[in-house]
């Protein structure tokens, strides 16, 4: 049960807006500590990267006073707290414009997203990261069956190892998004989506014993070193350091096994190999490689299965598995075609797009050759 402060009148004055910050922790239950960020900054926040709103009041707005009634019915929180906290949430601008889609017509090209991340910073930095973290990946891969350059990849790709976690309040972009997402064809899924999110914050904050306002992440409200959003950090992170919290914003050994934890969950099979690249031997229009790109995140086909539609020339790709055949486009160049098994689909759990989960096998790959030599 949480304990209830009491309601703040005056939330204008300066003693009042650090008095409800010192209170606000009396609405968290002790628990597993997971840390938002490191403490000793809290008296004086770094600036956001943000563009703030400062006149919009969300607990005035009827679908946030319907969201705390929720909040106090599901899960036993206090709306007095909840009002209070909302009071103090900020509309971020920047946040909005984020997410909205790229243009309509824009060609995608995979050329140019892989090289915002094979680079040699990157490269460099991903080396350095393994070099110091080398027992833990062992460790990881021991227990989780990912290997090293994967998890090396995936955090080099989300944060450049830990370099750009994020400025944003948490709950100011989460809040934002949950109620006034863009007007794009899936609103409504989305605003859901980061309901759902703001949710799990609120819920994280409390069983963390932690001011929830104290969490920084990405512009969608993704968190730490791993980018978890709020609901993976709740179901798929871990304490790998074993200090008695897990802290992905200030914790690699966390990061690195609470990736590993992810993939392990989302259909990542130990020995299997990633993807190999492969050659188009008929028209593009062939029935049955429409059929296989149309199939979606998922490995369903043998090589007998496409051989007279697309093959691969690696000797180290096994006949008795599944794949799935992967399109890369290149704007008005062709397109480049792999063949992807189920690790590579476990990576788009991660990030629902081929462009992703093959820039994090790339830079994996590349930082394993980089640091063998």
């Amino acid at each position: 049960m949480t304990a209830p402060f009491q309601h703040l009148k005056s939330a204008s004055s300066q003693l009042a807006r650090l008095t409800c910050s010192l209170l606000l922790t009396l609405l968290l239950l002790p628990g597993l500590t997971i840390a938002a960020s490191s403490q000793k900054k809290a008296k004086k926040p770094p600036a956001q990267e943000t563009m703030q709103t400062d006149n919009v009041h969300f607990a005035q707005w009827k679908e946030v006073a319907l969201f705390i009634r929720q909040m106090e019915v599901q899960h036993q929180f206090d709306t007095g707290q909840l009002e209070t906290l909302f009071e103090q949430v900020r509309y971020v601008d920047t946040a909005r414009q984020l997410v909205k889609p790229a243009p309509a017509g824009k060609p995608k090209n995979w050329k140019a997203y892989r090289a915002r991340f094979i680079e040699p910073y990157r490269i460099e930095a991903g080396v350095a990261f393994w070099n110091q973290y080398a027992d833990t990946l062992e460790r990881a891969q021991r227990q989780y069956g990912v290997p090293p350059e994967i998890i090396v990849g995936l955090i080099g790709v989300e944060t450049i190892f830990g370099k750009h976690t994020g400025k944003f309040r948490v709950m100011d972009t989460l809040t934002t998004l949950a109620f006034d997402y863009p007007n794009t064809p899936n609103r409504e899924a989305r605003m859901q989506f980061f309901r759902k999110e703001l949710e799990n914050m609120l819920l994280l904050a409390r069983d963390a014993g932690v001011d929830p306002l104290l969490f920084k992440g990405s512009y969608a409200g993704a968190i730490g070193w791993s980018q978890f959003m709020p609901g993976s950090i709740r179901q798929y992170a871990v304490d790998f350091d074993s200090d008695g919290r897990i802290n992905l914003t200030d914790s690699p050994v966390d990061a690195i096994g609470s990736v590993a934890n992810y993939l392990a969950q989302h259909g990542w099979k130990q020995q299997l190999p990633v993807a190999f690249p492969a050659t188009l031997l008929t028209e593009s229009s062939h029935p049955l490689l429409v059929e296989a790109l149309g199939r979606g995140l998922r490995a369903t086909y043998s090589r007998q299965d496409l051989k007279d539609v697309i093959s691969t020339a690696s000797a180290e790709a096994p006949e008795n598995i599944l794949y799935g055949v992967i399109d890369l486009q290149n704007g008005e160049d062709a397109p480049e075609y792999w063949l992807g098994t189920d690790n590579f689909y476990a990576i788009t759990q991660y990030n629902r797009s081929y462009f992703y989960a093959m820039s994090v096998f790339e830079l994996g790959r590349i930082i394993k050759l980089a640091r063998e030599k």
